[in-house]
C-alpha cells in the first residue's frame, strides 16, 4: 500500500482472524451467498462485482480499507447502459475561493473538518454547540472498466470466494487508478491561510 493509495486489501489482517486461517472474506462471502442473487449468470459481471464490493467493504473492520479522505465508495449497475459506475465521497480543502479572503468568516470561528489521529470525522453535536463548520467534499462519479472483473458466476459454488476476490482485486485497481491521483494532489498540494 502507498502513502496516497485510495484502496487497499488487508491479506495479513484478512487471514489472521479468519476461523479456518485461510480468509475472513471469504467466510463472509460464503454466509453471505445471498448477497449474489440478482447476479447469477448476468452476461455482464457489474451486478456481481457491485455485490462482492459491499461484502468486502461493510464488515468491520473491512477486507478492502482505504485513504483516511475517502467518506464513502460505492457502486452500482449504470441504468442507462448497463455499465458500471462508483460513487465516492472525498474529504477536501476548502477551495481557493474562501481561503483567499476571510471576510466572508464574520468573525464567527468556522471550522473545517475535525480529525482524530488524522481521521475525518463528523463534529460532534457539542462541537456544534461552540462554532460552525465547513466540510467540503468532492463528489465523484465515474463509469469502471469492466475489462479485468471476472465473469458472474451461473449460481453459487465452491468458488464464488475466489470469484468475488478477483472481482474485488479488479475494483481495487480501477479505482485506485481512478482516485489515487486525486487523493495525492489533495494531500501534496500546499495549504493556504
Amino acid at each position: 500500500m502507498g502513502e496516497h493509495e485510495a484502496f487497499w486489501i488487508d491479506r495479513d489482517y484478512d487471514r489472521e482472524r479468519a476461523a479456518d486461517g485461510s480468509s475472513r472474506y471469504a467466510e463472509h462471502v460464503r454466509q453471505n451467498a445471498a448477497a449474489f442473487d440478482g447476479s447469477w449468470g448476468d452476461i455482464a459481471p457489474v451486478t456481481f462485482a457491485c455485490a462482492a464490493w459491499r461484502l468486502a467493504t461493510t464488515p468491520v473492520p473491512p477486507y478492502v480499507r482505504w485513504h483516511r479522505r475517502i467518506l464513502t465508495a460505492a457502486c452500482d449497475r449504470n441504468p442507462w447502459d448497463g455499465g458500471l459506475t462508483v460513487h465516492a465521497m472525498l474529504a477536501s480543502p476548502l477551495p481557493a475561493q474562501l481561503t483567499t479572503s476571510r471576510d466572508w468568516w464574520r468573525d464567527r470561528g468556522w471550522r473545517d473538518w475535525p480529525q482524530t489521529v488524522g481521521q475525518y470525522l463528523d463534529p460532534t453535536d457539542q462541537d456544534l454547540t461552540r462554532s460552525p463548520f465547513l466540510r467540503t467534499t468532492l463528489l465523484v462519479d465515474a463509469p469502471v472498466p469492466l475489462g479485468a472483473l471476472p465473469p458472474a458466476p451461473d449460481g453459487p459454488s465452491d468458488t464464488l470466494a475466489d470469484t468475488a476476490g478477483l472481482a474485488v482485486a479488479a475494483m481495487v485497481k480501477e479505482l485506485n487508478e481512478l482516485l489515487s491521483p486525486i487523493i495525492r494532489r489533495l494531500e501534496t498540494a500546499p495549504t493556504r491561510d
